[in-house]
Parts: C-alpha cells; structure tokens; sequence
C-alpha cells in the first residue's frame, strides 16, 4: 500500500451494488473507511457487520472490516481525505439523465470538505458531469478552490473513475480490471490513480473527465448495439421459419465474425441505460446508438406477442380446453445468464405481464433464486422445479439461458407451444 494513505481516511457514499463493495475493499487493506448512505436501514445492518444486497464474499469481507474497526457507515457526512460518490444515475421518463442523486451527494459533503481533499466521482454519468459537480461543490464552498476553475493550483482535487464490473463477481473485477481514470488536471488523475493502487491490481489509465466518462458510456452502447443485431435476427428468422442459433453458429465460423446469442431484452443497470446518456446529450448523432435501444426495447414485446399466439394456438387444437385452464412456464427471471439479479430485467417484465393477462396461470423456473420474492408472490407467480414446469405447463418460455436450461428436454413438447428468445 503506498505510505501516503497508511493513515488517511476514506469516505464512499452510496452504500450500494459498487459503494459497499469500494468500500470494503479498501478497509480490508488497514485503511478507516465512512460509508455513507441516505438509508438508515442499510447503515444499521452495515454497522451490524452484514450486508443488505447479494453479492459472492462481500459478507465475509464487510463482516470483518467491520468487526476489526476500518469499516463503519453513517447517515451523516464526516470529514475524510478522500470522498469516493457511488450514487444512481437513473433516467427520468424522457430519457434525460437523472443528476440529483449525484448532486445531493455533492453537496452533502461540501461542508466538511478540507483544502488537499480528493473527491472522486464513480457513479456513470453524461459528458460533462464531473466537472459540473466540481461546481456545486464550489457554490457550496467558496472559500476552498476547484480545478474547473484554478486548474492545478486548486485546494480540491477532481476526479472521474467510472465502475466495469460484473455481478457476481464484482470484488474480483473491482480489484483486477483495469480502471480508466479522467482528471479534470492531470494532478486530478495521479492523485485518483495513487488511491485506487491502493488495491487495484489492473493498470490505471489517466486521461481526462469527460473521455472517462464517454468511456464508459461507449463500453455499454457497444455491447447494446451487438445484442440489438442479434435481437434482430432473431425476429427476422422467425419470420421465415429459420433457426436463428443454428444461423449464428454457422456465420461465426468466419474467422472475422462473431454474433451474440439473442436474449429476451437488455436488463441490469448499466446497458440498458447508459446509452440513452449519450443519446439524450446527441439526438442528431446518435442514430445507431438510439435505434439498438429501440430495437432491445421491443424484443419484450416481440415475445409476449408470441406466448400470445401460442395460446391462440393450443386453444384452436384443444377446443375442449379453456384459456383459464392452461398453464405457462417462464423459464429465467435474472437479467442475465447464470445470476440471482432481477433489477431491470426483460425476463422479469415479461413474466409480470403474462401474470397480469394469464391470472393464476404463471409459474417460473429461476435455479439462481431460494424463495418467491413478493412481487413473484404478489402476482400469484409460483417458482417451480424445471421438471415440474415441463410437466404441467401447456406452454414453455425459455427467456434467460442459464446453465441448467442449455440442455432441457423439450422432445415432448409440441414445438408449436414454445417460445424461445
């Protein structure tokens, strides 16, 4: 560790998905970290030495740099030497940024803001945000200088190192992938990058704010677009009758061409919203980048119009049946393959809505998931085994490819009652 932050404090605030990961990671090399979070509930069960979200082995670290005294979370701001901001960055209904969780962090710890102090912003934001940011915290304090203004003469130093995690794996990936760091100066850059060396084993990238920040919105908007050509495919094959997995399988034997699988939609909380960022700030311009969301967006509708016609189908085969008496089986709830993360996810939506049409008429199949959770249980949606879903079900919904599904049997199944993604 270098010797510069043997006795330094650090302060995360947001206490969620990166925050509490952050901040466990850098208690757990000797160094007191504040976690701060606007939950009471969430700082009671982290001061508790527990953790209030799913994520492998973070239990374990939180439980003992809690327990050893580096770990504490509060509800108020105190002072550090530096401030790491790990706060949503959602979208509101048109699709532009929603800045005021990122602001309110600003501001909340301006007042305890000390000449030398480095503050970092890691939560994925619009071009541009970092060095906004660095204008609250000078409204707030005027006596103190920024960067955005005094350039490298500044008392505060700045900083913009977005997140590239995956779920799941989040404290591997925190600690081995390389960090892109922008600096509003380049002292704002070496002073970030001297701070995350303090665990990180990647290589650290110095550049400035707003590439950092377009870097990570590019990262996203590209795997969006590739998931959207393979969305697409997926609606044109069906419609003439072709096998679109065997079709990529067969093109990615090209030795230059490599199409993902298609997917019920794009979830979780970065692809799905991070390209709407640079959509909102370049309506003109970003023509491929909005068109892929689009196309994503509809994939969800796409397949609940197609369990539909399934329906339709099973009831003009079986006259003698009604639509109250067929059951039908989602499999997959996660955003992704092989998770327990539902936030934002296609799969989920899709099964609340065939919920909603088909009442009492919906089970699921979900291997990364113990329990029903209340909104399963609220919709009269019960998680079954995949043999019994196969069993009982009339129609099968294959949303998410997790592991257990790759080698369903489906010999059974007239293959005019099932929906693949």
């Amino acid at each position: 560790m270098p010797e510069r932050y043997k006795d330094k404090v650090i302060s995360v605030i947001g206490l969620g998905y990166i925050g509490l990961p952050t901040a466990a990671v850098f208690a757990s090399k000797r160094i007191k970290v504040i976690g701060l979070d606007i939950n009471e509930k969430t700082v009671s069960i982290i001061n508790k030495g527990k953790i209030h979200i799913q994520e492998p082995e973070l239990d374990i670290l939180v439980h003992s740099t809690v327990h050893e005294g580096y770990l504490r979370a509060t509800l108020q701001p105190e002072p550090a030497d530096a401030f790491l901001i790990a706060v949503p960055t959602p979208f509101k209904d048109n699709f532009e940024p929603d800045l005021s969780y990122i602001e309110a962090a600003a501001r909340s710890i301006a007042p305890v803001l000390r000449k030398g102090n480095l503050v970092i912003l890691e939560s994925t934001s619009p071009i541009g945000t970092t060095e906004q940011m660095s204008e609250w915290l000078a409204q707030e304090r005027p006596d103190l200088s920024f960067p955005h203004h005094k350039g490298e003469a500044s008392d505060i130093r700045i900083a913009h190192c977005p997140e590239r995690v995956l779920p799941g794996h989040i404290l591997r990936e925190i600690i081995q992938n390389t960090r892109i760091i922008g600096g509003i100066t380049y002292k704002c850059a070496e002073a970030a990058a001297a701070l995350y060396k303090v665990f990180v084993e990647g290589a650290c990238l110095l550049t400035d704010t707003r590439t950092a920040e377009m870097c990570k919105l590019i990262e996203n908007s590209y795997r969006d677009v590739n998931i959207a050509f393979a969305n697409e495919l997926s609606i044109i094959c069906d419609k003439h009758k072709i096998d679109v997995h065997e079709l990529i399988d067969l093109a990615n034997y090209h030795p230059r061409v490599n199409i993902l699988q298609p997917s019920c939609g794009v979830g979780g909380h970065c692809v799905a919203i991070d390209p709407w960022f640079i959509v909102h700030q370049n309506p003109k311009e970003a023509i491929l980048i909005k068109t892929a969301r689009e196309v994503n967006n509809f994939k969800p509708i796409w397949i609940i119009n197609k369990v539909e016609e399934a329906v339709g189908r099973y009831l003009e085969a079986h006259r003698y049946k009604t639509i109250n008496e067929i059951k039908i089986a989602c499999f997959g709830l996660a955003f992704k393959p092989n998770i327990d993360d539902l936030r934002e996810s296609p799969a989920l939506q899709i099964t609340l809505h065939l919920a909603e049409k088909y009442p009492n008429q919906v089970i699921a199949v979900e291997p990364n998931i113990d329990e029903e959770t209340k909104i399963l249980s609220k919709k009269g949606i019960r998680l079954v085994t995949v043999d019994y879903a196969l069993k009982a079900a009339e129609i099968i919904v294959i949303l998410v490819k997790h592991e257990e599904f790759l080698e369903l049997d489906l010999s059974e199944i007239d293959w005019n009652y099932i929906v693949i993604s």
